[in-house]
């Protein structure tokens, strides 16, 4: 489980095919900022652009931990096979630490793409269009994952191609994110608030039928 409150942000040094064909997946080796890998071992789970990953070496000397992922996560998912590319990092929740974002699960929902990246005042607006299956689970001052960060919907828009969100960026954000490379046409990984999920569930399921007692 992650919160959505990026820790640090990488890049992508490097990417290596696990096999020949497409459906094989890749190994990328994450360079990561001076002492970000000093707490983390084999097996521990980070979120890259808002995907969980599992560590499967590191190389503390060069700043460096590998990942693996499948060629189906590479097709869900966006910013994860271009080498030199910056990325979002997150380390798992720890049950004593702070949820300062909203409870973020690290399984990328659907890729949307931004439509308007451009500073307003101080802070910067953020537009994405989603895909049309997210569009439900989007509501004004709720939350949403982009690129892994936690974020809070100032407007929702339907249209007949999906749903257009926007979202306000404080300068600490952009400047501590990777957020700030972003532009109009850019594709986000997004993931919709588990408790919209959990509602849209119960509300399809509606109410079971309870059979008599003999």
């Amino acid at each position: 489980m992650f919160t959505g409150i990026i820790t640090g942000v990488g890049r992508i040094a490097a990417l290596h095919d696990l096999g020949s064909s497409l459906d094989h997946g890749k190994r990328l080796t994450i360079e990561a900022p001076p002492g970000y890998l000093d707490d983390v071992g084999l097996g521990d789970s980070i979120a890259l652009n808002g995907a969980c990953m599992t560590v499967t070496s590191l190389d503390l000397p060069q700043r460096q931990f590998t990942i693996d992922i499948s060629a189906e996560s590479l097709a869900r998912t966006t910013g994860l096979a271009q080498t030199g590319y910056r990325i979002n990092l997150e380390k798992a929740l720890r049950a004593h630490d702070r949820l300062g974002g909203h409870i973020v699960s690290g399984h990328v929902d659907g890729v949307g793409k931004v439509t308007r990246f451009a500073q307003v005042g101080e802070s910067w607006e953020l537009c994405v269009e989603a895909p049309p299956g997210l569009g439900k689970y989007l509501a004004y001052k709720g939350s949403i994952t982009v690129n892994g960060v936690s974020l809070t919907v100032n407007s929702v828009q339907d249209h007949a191609h999906g749903c257009e969100f926007s979202i306000n960026l404080i300068p600490h954000t952009v400047q501590n994110t990777a957020l700030g490379q972003l532009g109009a046409g850019s594709p986000v990984n997004l993931e919709i608030d588990t408790v919209a999920r959990y509602v849209e569930r119960m509300l399809s399921a509606g109410q079971p039928h309870l059979k008599e007692s003999a």
